[in-house]
């Protein structure tokens, strides 16, 4: 068993706090360390360097979380709204350990 990298690990828990299913990407601005960059800043500019970085190792976790079998598709992507999740029991499980 891998263990969790921080972001997995945030992004986790915050899954098993809804209530309902949810898009993991809602909770990325919960979970952001880097502040956002302000939207005329370049793209060099650190700060968005930075959020950018996050935001992908965010994706990331996502997929980890999924591919570990600790959070479950509960409605696919319809072209609308992302996929939809909910924490497995391998998940809480996991988070308990």
């Amino acid at each position: 068993m891998t263990p969790l990298n921080a972001h997995e690990k945030a992004l986790l828990h915050a899954v098993a706090q809804q209530q309902t299913p949810v898009a993991m990407s809602d909770l990325f601005r919960s979970i952001e360390q880097t502040p956002r960059p302000a939207l005329d800043s370049p793209d060099d500019d650190p700060v968005r360097v930075a959020w950018v970085e996050e935001t992908f190792a965010l994706y990331g976790a996502s997929v980890e979380l999924w591919k570990q079998d600790l959070v479950r598709v509960v409605h696919p992507a319809n072209g609308e709204r992302p996929d939809l999740v909910e924490i497995t029991q391998a998940g809480r499980a996991r988070l308990n350990a």
